[in-house]
Order: C-alpha cells, then structure tokens, then sequence
C-alpha cells in the first residue's frame, strides 16, 4: 500500500509577494480601487504562479496489514498516526543540514514509539489523541517547511532565519515528546510500585522477610534480651534460748 503526500511550492507565495511590492512601489494606493486591484492581481498572481508550480507529489509505502484492535477509534487514531510518522520519516531523509536531520530522525523515532504505546496499550488513548491532534501536527508543518524553504534553491534572510528559528524549535520541542511519552508509563509504573508494596507487608506478616526487600540489610532485633538475675535464698535465723536464772 503507498501512500500519497503532496508538498506544496514556496515559489507561488514568494512570486504573489513580490508582484504585491512592484505593484505598490507603482500604483497610488491613496485611492479606494488600487487596493482592490493590489487583491485581484495577487490572486491572479498566486493562481497563474500555482499552475506552473503544483509542488510535488511523493510516494510513501505504508503497512500492508492495517492494524486492528479492536476499537474503532483508536484503530483510526493509530492509522492517522502512521501516516505521519510515514511523512515526517521521509522529510527527515532528504534534509541536508546534519544537526537538523539529526533532531528530526529522534523525533521520528518517539512520534513512532508514542504510537506503539498505543497499540500495544488502547487505555492511552485520550492522552495519544490530545497530542495527534495538537502537537503532531505542527511538528509535521514544521519539517515540511524547512524542507520547502532548503529545496527553493532561494537564499535570503527571511528564509535563513526562518530555518534556523525552526532547527531551534526542534530543541525544546525534542524533550517535550520524550516527557510526553514517559508519562503515558505513569499508571504501569504506579501499580507496580503498588504490588512491591503489598508483597512487602505479606512477607513480613508470614515472617518471611528476613532481609531488608529493598536494601538487603538484615533487620536487626531491637527488643532488649533478658538479663539474667541471681535467685538468692533467704534462710531464717534459729530462735534464741531465754538466758538461764
């Protein structure tokens, strides 16, 4: 099964942009009309420049099998989820600059492990679909436009700091999805701790816990031991004679 992503070209945008500008450093925009024929050359601009320039369409293989849980919202959930990562691995391929391919590729491989979580474990659900439908995608805007703005083959300081405000963002954005993907093992976590405790105190009502569970130190006696006392015998004196008269 392939999957078709369209990428659209930065080149209809920058070409309306700069028709907009020549058509303001000649026309009197002092009157009413100008600025509705600043608009409709724009639009006819950004359409003319649309037609020669659709952007690209890429073919990317998906799973064959779609996976099944069983839920029909969390199957539609993980489905949407794959194609994603699908895209986001395949713009993490073509981009040039190293440090940002190196960034993109991690969070490829946690957006991938988030969703893995899921499949394997369905109750993440709601955390999952709060993060599909707020974080992802952004995440995805952002590698498509960096690699739309690296392959225009136009240099420029919008462009240059366009690209390097996002390989920054990739900065904060990297330790937010690794905490978002530890905290959906927040309740596996709890009840194991949960079951150490209970095994704990069962071993010790049976008196099985000789050694400290968690240190292996041996508990030590902290009742006093007995101390021994003599056991004196008292004998009593024998009666006294009357003195003789």
């Amino acid at each position: 099964m392939m999957i078709e992503i369209k990428k659209k070209s930065v080149v209809p945008l920058y070409g309306t942009a700069a028709v907009c500008v020549l058509y303001c450093l000649i026309a009197n925009l002092h009157v009413t009309w100008q600025f509705v024929m600043l608009i409709a050359i724009g639009l006819i601009s950004y359409g003319f420049l649309a037609m020669l320039f659709p952007g690209s369409c890429t073919q990317v293989k998906a799973d064959e099998k779609p996976v099944s849980t069983g839920d029909e919202k969390v199957d539609a959930l993980l489905k949407d989820g794959k194609n994603s990562v699908a895209e986001m691995r395949l713009l993490s391929e073509k981009m040039p600059n190293q440090e940002v391919k190196a960034k993109s590729d991690n969070l490829v491989n946690i957006t991938e492990q988030i969703f893995n979580k899921l499949q394997s474990e369905p109750g993440v659900y709601n955390q999952v679909k709060r993060f599909s439908d707020f974080y992802l995608p952004t995440s995805v805007k952002l590698l498509g436009a960096y690699d739309s703005f690296g392959q225009s083959g136009v240099e420029g300081d919008n462009i240059t700091s366009t690209m390097e405000r996002i390989n920054k963002a990739l900065d904060t954005i990297l330790p937010s999805y690794k905490k978002f993907y530890d905290s959906l093992f927040e309740d596996k976590a709890l009840d194991i701790e949960t079951d150490i405790s209970v095994m704990e105190t069962m071993l010790k009502r049976d008196g099985l816990l000789e050694n400290d569970f968690n240190t292996g130190t041996p508990q030590q006696n902290t009742q006093p031991e007995a101390q021994y006392t003599p056991h004196l015998e008292l004998q009593s004196e024998p009666p006294q004679e009357p003195p003789s008269q």
